[in-house]
């Protein structure tokens, strides 16, 4: 069984098999993938990267290719980049209440940086497109640093970094400076000398945008002064944080009501009490009628699953006077600006995703398998 080929599809961040290839034809498959991306068919000794663009129903579609040596040939990842499914709305993301407010608001401001957090594979880049795709028109000059670029957007001047030329995010954030933007955004921040140039760029009239891999939005502040940036310039330069991750939707063709037992429907509301009536409100849910839950059953739809496509749920941060001086007085102690967030009454991430279970959004499962720490106490019984 080794030694033939699989083709798997990560479908909604799940991986599954589709067909198994004979060992003949996986080498043949292969270089036909490599000739398309323009890669060399007999290096099979190191990984090679590239991408091709195809046409198909009259639509142009992206493919990132990644070729890896493996024990007995070559493993190859291809990632599908469709433009028109790639840059949603940021409502049709999954923010709602208000988390949307708190990031709109940000984003009127002339200056200050934008920071989204959250593990590989995330969504982090697709919510910086739609943030920019709403700040995008002929009066702002918007510059992004990518790598690699995932999608082509008009009106947006995008540059691919190329690390084993010297040209990294860091070196192509000091020339951009020199390029008159009013919006920058910076893929990621990996090294200190990126957090000290975009912490710069943030505090001279820029709008700054960046991800950074951390897995909790409060745990991004001492990140970024463990990079070495001085508490009160992070302080002055700093609007928002955001954390995130994605949940698999219930089918629509076939979601219908599921029994959860009371003990786990009173652990679900409780971690909600905090949260206000009004923003219960934004998310379009009225509490007094009740609570349903929902699950999908399973149809030739999502493949019997119950479940098809992802949102995602988010914790929003606004970076309020308290949060600011914890950052200068106790180098952001991470304990002291969760007590902050708490008292500003912030949705957070857990939060989120139980809104979104209420409002038949996603299921419990879900939630708890992208959340740290459980979201209920007993192991649910169907």
């Amino acid at each position: 069984m080794d030694k033939d080929y699989r083709v798997r599809f990560r479908v909604d961040g799940i991986l599954h098999v589709s067909l198994i290839l004979p060992k003949e034809i996986g080498p043949v498959v292969i270089s036909r993938i490599k000739i398309l991306a323009n890669l060399k068919i007999d290096e099979k000794r190191k990984p090679q990267d590239g991408r091709f663009r195809l046409s198909t129903d009259g639509k142009d579609i992206d493919f990132r290719v990644s070729t890896l040596p493996v024990i007995e040939g070559e493993k190859v990842v291809m990632r599908i980049l469709d433009k028109e499914v790639g840059i949603a709305r940021i409502e049709a993301l999954g923010l709602l209440g208000s988390s949307l407010d708190h990031l709109k608001a940000a984003i009127k401001e002339t200056y200050g940086m934008i920071l989204v957090t959250g593990p590989t594979g995330s969504g982090k880049s697709t919510t910086l497109y739609a943030l920019l795709k709403i700040l995008n028109n002929d009066e702002r000059n918007i510059i992004t640093l990518e790598d690699p670029i995932e999608y082509n957007i008009e009106g947006l001047n995008q540059s691919q970094i190329k690390p084993e030329i010297g040209y990294t995010f860091a070196s192509g954030l000091r020339t951009i400076l020199r390029q008159d933007p009013n919006v920058i955004m910076v893929g990621e921040i990996r090294d200190s000398e990126t957090a000290e140039l975009a912490v710069h760029a943030a505090l001279t009239g820029h709008l700054m945008f960046s991800t950074l891999h951390t897995n909790t939005a409060v745990g991004a502040i001492p990140r970024m002064i463990d990079m070495g940036i001085e508490p009160f310039l992070l302080a002055s330069s700093l609007r928002v944080v955001v954390s995130q991750r994605l949940v698999r939707k219930i089918c629509e063709d076939c979601k219908e009501e599921k029994n959860v037992s009371e003990s786990i429907k009173a652990q679900l509301l409780d971690a909600i009490e905090g949260v206000s009536e009004e923003e219960i409100k934004k998310y379009g849910l009225d509490l007094s009628q009740g609570v349903k839950f929902y699950h999908g059953k399973g149809c030739d739809t999502c493949n019997g699953t119950g479940l098809k496509g992802r949102l995602a749920i988010y914790e929003v941060v606004p970076i309020n006077d308290e949060i600011k001086d914890i950052m200068v007085e106790k180098r952001g102690n991470e304990g002291l600006i969760r007590v902050a967030r708490d008292k500003m009454n912030v949705i957070t991430i857990k939060q989120d995703g139980i809104l979104k279970i209420i409002s038949g959004l996603t299921t419990i499962e879900e939630v708890e398998r992208v959340v740290e720490g459980r979201i209920t106490l007993a192991e649910e019984n169907d």
